[in-house]
């Protein structure tokens, strides 16, 4: 699934995702629940703003996003 990611750069220029956008819905990162790192990519467990979790995956090659995983909350009926 293709997605924007918005990011916060540290003071170690290390990236951390703060809001992704699917489509022209926008979803706030309130917690980067995990990260890990492979060899071409970069993986962030994110809980949104909607309560949902999400995993990310940055590629260091091409320097795009996409999302590998999301788990809806259980409030909500759908990610429209």
């Amino acid at each position: 699934m293709e997605i924007k990611v918005e990011c916060y750069a540290g003071y170690r220029g290390e990236e951390t995702p703060r809001r992704i956008w699917i489509g022209n819905r926008k979803i706030e990162v309130k917690e980067v629940q995990d990260r890990w790192l492979a060899p071409t990519h970069r993986y962030f467990k994110i809980h949104g703003d909607d309560d949902a979790i999400y995993i990310l995956r940055h590629s260091s090659e091409s320097w795009e996003w996409d999302m590998t995983f999301y788990k809806q909350a259980e409030n909500h009926s759908d990610m429209a």
